[in-house]
Parts: structure tokens; C-alpha cells; sequence
């Protein structure tokens, strides 16, 4: 395991950062989230098209890049910096269900297909789906069984972090083929999605730490720069010092499944670890962000609330920390 990124990741997380500084700053995200669509269709576009970011994990038989998850948690982190709102973590997890439980037949017929950028996402219990009135392709687990849905009736439902986009799904109508092991790709796709809210919560977290300690550098009492009061200080450094921890934890999780030869339980263990750690530390950082800018932080002019949401509403999505902490206590 390596704790630093090879050329090609470095590169590819440079492109992708170079790309949103472009075109998702505050105004984009506010925009975009506020939208029918729930998301920016042509930053997507350019995402899968010219970086191929949903294509990544995807075995090149298939038309993928065939590199790995890890490359995939990259991208995922840059995003979680923006707070951009984006189709790309319901899309990864079912990609991961999908390899890990589906026919030969359906990997041929959907892979490809979510290699060249369809939005793809998966129902592991009766609530709310990720994505789910959006998703050209949508799975679920149902008992034992993946099963492909099609014909469902999806109806939007809102959410504190307007950037997170959720649905439910009526399937009273709906067509469901059975197209692979469902144990498998319930196993598979839960400990993608905390992993993968692991990389968007320490780039958030990275986010709401520049954010301040950018504020205290500019913000000016009794003749000083707020920054340079110790009790200021010591709490910026204790959020830095989380948040590296937090990428630490995120980038051996993300190894750890990107790893065909790491063992089961050592790879459960360290994604709920790290879920727990970057979850919390996201919430920490949004926190702290809040306070140290004062009272322009409640704003809604301000980011700082839309960093406050993003922070809790990833808590919410693949297991909230003590979950995840009473997971790797069993």
C-alpha cells in the first residue's frame, strides 16, 4: 500500500480539480443544484466523455479505462471539494454491484453502457434511491437476487443538501429480471458507497479547512489578522491534523478495495474505519468553518451552509459513523 499518489493518479486528480475550478464554482453548484435536472448535464458530459470518470473501473472487455477503484475514489475526492452536485457516486456503487454480482450477460449489455457515461444506481432497501429518478439504469437487491428495474415510477424527494439527489421508487408497474447474485453485490456496493462518501467527505472537509483559514488570513480585528490569535490557530491546525488523518484512512480503504488479493474482513475494516473517520472529520471542518467566519457564515449568501449540509447529509447515505464503528466492533 502507498500513502501518496502514483504520476497517473496525480495527474488524473489534477484534471479533474483543473476542470471544476472551471466550471463548478459557488454560482455552477448553486445553479445546478437548484435545476430540474439536479445537476450540471454538461460538466457530466464532459466528465465521462473527456476523462472518462464512470468508465474508470470498468474492465476494458467491457469499454472501460480497466484501472480501478482507487482512480475512481480520486475523482470522487476533487468532487467532494466543489460540492458539485454529480451522478457519479450512485453511478460507481452500482458499477461495483454490478461486477461483483451480475451474469456475464448483463455486465456485456450494461458496463458498456455506463462506460460511456449512462447514470446507473442501485436500491439496497425500501428507502429513498440515489439518483433514482434520474438513473437510465436502475438495479436493486431484492432477497438473494440483483435484479434490473425498468418501468418504475421514481418520485423525487427533497433533502436538507439540495447538491444530494434522492428518489423513490414505485414498482408497482415496473418489469424486475433478475440478472445476478444479489448477496455479492449487496456486500460489494455497501462498502463502495461508504468508501466512496469517505473520498467525498475528506475533500469537503480539505474544502471547509482552505475556506477558513483563507477568511482568517483576510478578516481583521483589533488592527490583526484573525489568524493570527492562537485560539484560532490551534483549532485550524486541529482540523488539518483530522483531516490528513481522514485521507489517510480514505486512501487505504480505497487500496484496500481496489485490491483483488486483500483479505475480506482486513478491506471491511478499513472502509468502516475510514467512513467513520472522514464522515466526522467533514462534520468537524463544517463546523469549525461556520463558527471561525462568524456571522457571515449564516448566510445563504455564504458557501460555509452549503459545506454544513454536505458534511451531515453524507452521514446519512451509506451509514452514519457510529455504524460504521459498531461494524467493525462485530
Amino acid at each position: 500500500m502507498q500513502f501518496e499518489l502514483s504520476e497517473d493518479q496525480a495527474e488524473l486528480a489534477a484534471t479533474v480539480r483543473g476542470l471544476l475550478d472551471k466550471r463548478a464554482d459557488s454560482a455552477a453548484v448553486r445553479a445546478a443544484s437548484t435545476s430540474e435536472q439536479g445537476y450540471d448535464e454538461a460538466l457530466w458530459a464532459t466528465l465521462c466523455e473527456q476523462i472518462g470518470v464512470t468508465a474508470l473501473a470498468v474492465p476494458e472487455e467491457y469499454d472501460g479505462v480497466g484501472v480501478t477503484f482507487f482512480e475512481t475514489a480520486v475523482v470522487l475526492e476533487e468532487l467532494g471539494r466543489t460540492i458539485a452536485p454529480s451522478p457519479l457516486l450512485a453511478t460507481t456503487v452500482a458499477t461495483e454491484a454490478l461486477l461483483a454480482g451480475a451474469s456475464d450477460e448483463a455486465k456485456k449489455r450494461l458496463l458498456p453502457r455506463i462506460a460511456a457515461g449512462e447514470i446507473a444506481t442501485i436500491a439496497l432497501d425500501e428507502g429513498a434511491v440515489l439518483d433514482g429518478d434520474r438513473a437510465e439504469i436502475v438495479l436493486a437487491v431484492r432477497g438473494d437476487d440483483l435484479v434490473e428495474i425498468a418501468g418504475a415510477t421514481a418520485t423525487w424527494v427533497e433533502a436538507m443538501d439540495q447538491s444530494v439527489r434522492l428518489a423513490r421508487l414505485d414498482l408497482t408497474d415496473a418489469e424486475l429480471t433478475v440478472i445476478g447474485d444479489g448477496r455479492a453485490a449487496r456486500e460489494r456496493a455497501e462498502l463502495v458507497g461508504a468508501a466512496a462518501v469517505a473520498a467525498l467527505a475528506v475533500g469537503l472537509a480539505d474544502r471547509a479547512l482552505r475556506m477558513t483559514v483563507d477568511y482568517s488570513k483576510e478578516r481583521v480585528q483589533f488592527g490583526r489578522a484573525i489568524g493570527s490569535f492562537q485560539a484560532l490557530k490551534h483549532r485550524m491546525a486541529d482540523v488539518l491534523a483530522r483531516v490528513e488523518m481522514a485521507r489517510s484512512a480514505s486512501w487505504a480503504a480505497s487500496y484496500a478495495l481496489a485490491d483483488a488479493d486483500t483479505d475480506a474482513d482486513e478491506a471491511a475494516f478499513l472502509t468502516h474505519s475510514a467512513a467513520s473517520y472522514a464522515i466526522e472529520t467533514a462534520a468537524l471542518a463544517a463546523s469549525e468553518c461556520v463558527q471561525l467566519h462568524g456571522g457571515i457564515a449564516i448566510t445563504w449568501e455564504h458557501d460555509a451552509h452549503l459545506v454544513f449540509k454536505r458534511a451531515h447529509a453524507l452521514g446519512q447515505l451509506f451509514g452514519a459513523p457510529h455504524r460504521h464503528r459498531a461494524a467493525v466492533a462485530l
